[in-house]
């Protein structure tokens, strides 16, 4: 067996890490064809992850031309620690105003430590619904996963 099969994490692995989580990194391509890299909180969401950002920002232009991206999950300090989880995805801009204040709720209460299905209190529902008209949604979905979790080595290199 090779170490890169060692490392792989399964795709249950790959969700419970996406879970436990909090920041990605996307990339896209600028108007210069370098990467765009940006840091965004986010949920998971089907095989991949969702998030919402501003409809005017850099990264929201570069996927209305072209809507793929690389997105890196990575935790660990050192190398027999290592973990993450690169996604490369096509992404699916999400536009209605109900459907990104959806999003939008999800993703406030994620980082709020709420539990998916918790009630929403409606002064966070109605501070959502004035953020979502300037915003939109970003549903990453996955064209090829690409995991690693260096503690599976048992500190064994």
């Amino acid at each position: 067996m090779s170490r890169r099969d060692q490392i792989r994490m399964t795709p249950d692995e790959v969700r419970a890490y996406l879970a436990e989580q909090k920041v990605i990194n996307v990339a896209t391509i600028g108007p210069n064809g370098r990467p765009h890299l940006a840091p965004l909180w986010y949920f998971p969401h089907g095989d991949g992850v969702a998030t919402w950002t501003y409809g005017s920002a850099q990264k929201t232009v570069n996927l209305r031309r072209l809507p793929q991206a690389t997105v890196l999950i990575e935790s660990g300090d050192t190398y027999e620690t290592l973990r993450g989880v690169s996604l490369e995805a096509d992404v699916e801009l999400v536009e209605d105003t109900a459907k990104v204040t959806e999003i939008g709720i999800t993703l406030t209460q994620r980082y709020a430590g709420a539990q998916p299905g918790d009630p929403v209190p409606d002064a966070l529902a109605e501070f959502i619904g004035k953020q979502a008209p300037k915003r939109v949604g970003l549903l990453f979905k996955p064209t090829k996963v690409v995991s690693w979790d260096h503690t599976k080595l048992g500190g064994v290199y």
